[in-house]
């Protein structure tokens, strides 16, 4: 797996995902939970431990990097992001194509391609441009230091707001896996995929840099749901 790194913003801090994030991570999804209809974010301490518990195991099985999110301002954790869907093109081609892990040591594998999902936000930290310096700073690292070909990034394509977010960094939509999965309501739901690849990555970083720029730093009065 790619060794975990903290990743530092003006505004937001990204760190390696770890135990002791656990309390502070269940304060804020305690916030006014009415935007995670479509997200899947602990709710309570307990669950908040096996949130946590689990994305290790994912880790250190070479599935993903997962981060808390901390506002630099207060050093307040407001929420979680990760990489996953680590994918290594290494070694001689199989055929069907599926994911695979890394060759050689895992402790010093670079991921040829990734995913940015289990993105979500305290009610009181969306809409102040955390979420998208943080994806600048996830997709720099995917892009500048691991060298990816494509990052990925889904939604179920009934959440709107998370869909234009994922539009607004400048990703293409792929299409729409139809009755792809169950919704966190139970509901049968179709899945939008979209991706950004190494020679998009220069147009779409200049597309952050400008917003992070712009970007309020203090609440909006109506809640967005992050990408």
């Amino acid at each position: 797996m790619p060794v975990p790194v903290t990743l530092h913003g003006r505004a937001v801090r990204l760190e390696p995902l770890a135990e002791h994030h656990a309390e502070a991570l269940a304060a804020a999804a305690a916030e006014d939970r009415g935007s995670y209809a479509f997200t899947p974010v602990p709710h309570g301490i307990e669950a908040t431990d096996q949130y946590v518990a689990d994305a290790l195991a994912a880790q250190a099985a070479g599935r993903s990097v997962p981060f808390a999110t901390v506002r630099v301002a207060d050093g307040r954790v407001v929420g979680s992001t990760r990489f996953c869907e680590l994918d290594y093109w290494q070694g001689p081609v199989i055929w069907p194509p599926a994911p695979r892990g890394p060759l050689g040591s895992p402790l010093t594998a670079i991921p040829d391609a990734a995913e940015i999902g289990g993105t979500w936000l305290s009610a009181r930290a969306q809409g102040t441009g955390i979420n998208t310096e943080a994806k600048l700073l996830m997709l720099r690292h995917a892009f500048e230091t691991w060298g990816v070909r494509r990052v990925s990034l889904r939604a179920d394509a009934r959440n709107a707001r998370s869909r234009a977010a994922i539009e607004g960094l400048g990703a293409v939509l792929e299409g729409v896996h139809r009755a792809h999965t169950r919704g966190l309501d139970g509901v049968v739901r179709g899945t939008a995929f979209y991706s950004i690849l190494d020679e998009e990555w220069p147009e779409v970083r200049e597309r952050l840099r400008r917003r992070v720029g712009g970007c309020r730093q203090t609440p909006r009065t109506r809640t967005l749901v992050p990408a």
